[in-house]
């Protein structure tokens, strides 16, 4: 077929192919999607699952998505060594909404791990092949070595600076570890460390106060403090050979997150606020103490405890005190930050893009 004229009488130019189309009039050639690098860490503990999706940007890990659910998955675990078929299933309504947010954020790699509550419980691979076949997401439940190590990567830039012995502490729902680092910016060794089965959930299970009177709180709170003492004997025999020195220490996971929030009287948590505070030793002692003699009705009214947190923050007041007796700095830092962190580090080196630090997302 002829071209018909243009009103100029000249011919009209044909029309440019567009780009990514054939000029033969062939199917159009896809144009390829690059997409920044994407990584996701997921933290399922024995009270919380956790999720963290960042971008490496100018030598930071920014964070562009987060989540975090109470799920309560060693809820029983201490009397029964079974991890209930109600938990499971919290934990696996917690997932599923993090394997969504893995798919929307187009999440490049990822690792999801599980701690204390699978290590012990009798069922801990059942539920991690329940969560792959209903989610997708392949549940690597790590020692408590390993638990040890991703908690100190993710938090160690927050020590206080100087020369003195550092101790890193993890206070979680089944277990709680003790790290003694040799920390700077941009590296830390692990020079000593222990892990102990008592954390918020275990020990609320292990030394429940009978009735919710005054005597039976400062009773319970006194039981729990004598467990923790004897856990952590061994490594408070070798911390004797610090005394006397500047002490650095430094905490993450919830109970330290809280304390803190409590000692600003935040109206709400504000992990901005929080994160990268120093508190000093003192006022940490003075505020577990007044939590342990409080009612559970009277815990609830704080604003950053609240009803989900009331019943379990006592136990981790007893643990950070028994933590402060062995290792008594005049100062206890506090890190929004631990685990999730260590795993998007190494997540970013196998990228390699290796993050220093974590900033969050501005809406």
């Amino acid at each position: 077929m002829r071209q018909m004229a243009a009103p100029s009488g000249r011919s009209p130019r044909p029309v440019p192919a567009a780009k990514g189309q054939s000029k033969a009039g062939a199917e159009p050639r896809p144009v390829p999607i690059h997409r920044p690098r994407t990584y996701a860490a997921i933290d399922l503990g024995t009270n919380n699952c956790r999720l963290l999706i960042a971008r490496p940007q100018g030598g930071e890990l920014v964070v562009i998505d987060a989540f975090s659910r109470i799920v309560r998955l060693g809820e029983g675990l201490h009397g029964s060594g079974k991890i209930s078929q109600a938990a499971m299933d919290r934990t696996v309504a917690a997932l599923s909404i993090c394997a969504d947010k893995l798919r929307r954020r187009h999440v490049t790699l990822s690792r999801a791990v599980a701690t204390e509550a699978c290590r012990r419980a009798t069922n801990g691979e059942e539920l991690a092949d329940r969560v792959k076949r209903e989610t997708g997401i392949a549940l690597d439940i790590i020692s408590a070595a390993e638990e040890a190590k991703l908690a100190v990567l993710g938090c160690h830039n927050l020590m206080e600076a100087g020369d003195g012995p550092a101790l890193i502490f993890d206070i979680g729902g089944g277990s709680t570890e003790l790290m003694h680092v040799d920390a700077s910016d941009d590296d830390v060794a692990i020079r000593d460390w222990i892990s102990v089965p008592w954390g918020v959930v275990s020990l609320t299970e292990h030394a429940a106060a009978a009735e919710d009177s005054l005597a039976a709180r400062q009773a319970c709170y006194a039981r729990m403090r004598e467990v923790t003492r004897e856990a952590f004997a061994a490594f408070a025999g070798r911390a004797e050979r610090f005394a006397g020195q500047p002490l650095r220490l430094l905490g993450t996971s919830g109970t330290v997150t809280t304390l803190a929030s409590v000692f600003l009287d935040l109206p709400r948590y504000d992990r901005r606020a929080v994160d990268g505070l120093v508190v000093p030793s003192d006022a940490m002692r003075e505020i577990s103490r007044r939590l342990a003699d409080a009612s559970i009705a009277d815990r609830s009214e704080i604003a950053c405890i609240g009803r989900e947190r009331a019943d379990l923050v006592v136990a981790g007041c007893a643990i950070l005190e028994s933590i402060i007796d062995l290792w008594p700095a005049a100062r206890v830092g506090v890190a929004d930050r631990g685990i999730r962190e260590g795993i998007l580090r190494t997540l970013a080196r196998q990228g390699r893009d290796v993050p220093v630090t974590r900033r969050e997302f501005r809406k």
